[in-house]
């Protein structure tokens, strides 16, 4: 089984990522509404808006990426 992201753009589902299928094969669809983010939101805003409550979330991410990355030791 493979799971995929689409998006409704009014008359069909577009996937998000390329699939892997041959053209004009029939797959058995089951539509779940994804519980991440809003509609038109991309997967990476869409993982920030589900964390960024948390109580231990870092506040400097991106000023010290390479010290939650790689545990080098914190930039002044």
């Amino acid at each position: 089984m493979t799971t995929l992201l689409a998006r409704f753009n009014g008359q069909v589902l577009v996937p998000e990522e390329p699939v892997d299928l041959p053209q004009g094969r029939v797959v058995q669809v089951q539509v779940e509404e994804n519980s991440l983010g809003e509609p038109n939101q991309t997967p990476l805003m869409a993982l920030y808006d589900a964390i960024k409550d948390l109580p231990d979330a870092p506040t400097d991410g991106a000023a010290q990426h390479d010290h939650y990355l790689h545990g080098m030791p914190k930039r002044p």
